[in-house]
């Protein structure tokens, strides 16, 4: 795969943003509309990390602005947290799709595509120096840890990252999504159990 250009360690958020949408080092980015890299507090003490730009964050060129991000919206205003006083990124810069007819349908992103966005998400980590981590999801997860884990399993835990700040387990919004509607206010009651325990670093 053609190499992408490397921003620098200490890059601008512009700088990482053009690098990003010039990156071919995995296929996804040569059928995606843009990248879609971070977005809010430039020093925020906690950052989320979710898997991938859905369809319409890679339209907008925006993180967590379609479905899963309402959902995760929502969880703020329950919490009494405020969006523009977090880091909002994911572990995959570029959209993964398949066609269905004209829709494009979501597709989860291969280990070695998430391998080659991991200088990015490292970059965004030495930008923002955050206090702590949120993991939404495995892909974000294996990409935070270095090796993939059971988020049911260790959910509303903490972990050490592989890039120094402390890392919280939970699911993606996506997950809540397309879970079962019977159970789905003890699901939602669980995911904000699991993001309260992050509380404490916005105190």
């Amino acid at each position: 795969m053609q190499r992408a250009p490397r921003a620098p360690v200490r890059a601008t958020h512009e700088q990482l943003r053009q690098a990003t949408n010039a990156c071919r080092e995995c296929p996804i980015g040569e059928h995606a509309t843009q990248s879609v890299i971070g977005e809010g507090a430039l020093r925020a003490r906690l950052m989320l990390v979710g898997e991938q730009p859905g369809d319409q964050e890679d339209l907008q060129g925006r993180p967590f602005v379609g479905p899963a991000g309402r959902l995760l919206q929502r969880a703020f205003e329950e919490l009494g947290w405020q969006r523009e006083k977090l880091y909002l990124t994911n572990a995959v810069k570029h959209f993964k799709f398949q066609l269905r007819g004209k829709r494009r349908m979501h597709k989860t992103p291969g280990q070695r595509e998430a391998q080659a966005c991991l200088h990015w998400l490292e970059i965004e980590v030495q930008m923002v120096r955050p206090r702590a981590l949120v993991a939404l999801g495995a892909t974000a997860a294996r990409s935070l840890l270095g090796r993939p884990i059971s988020v049911m399993q260790m959910r509303g835990q903490w972990i050490d990252s592989r890039f120094g700040p402390p890392m919280l387990v939970t699911l993606h919004p996506s997950a809540l999504l397309r879970g079962d509607p019977l159970r789905r206010e003890s699901t939602w009651d669980a995911w904000l159990r699991d993001l309260s325990a992050a509380a404490s670093v916005l105190a």
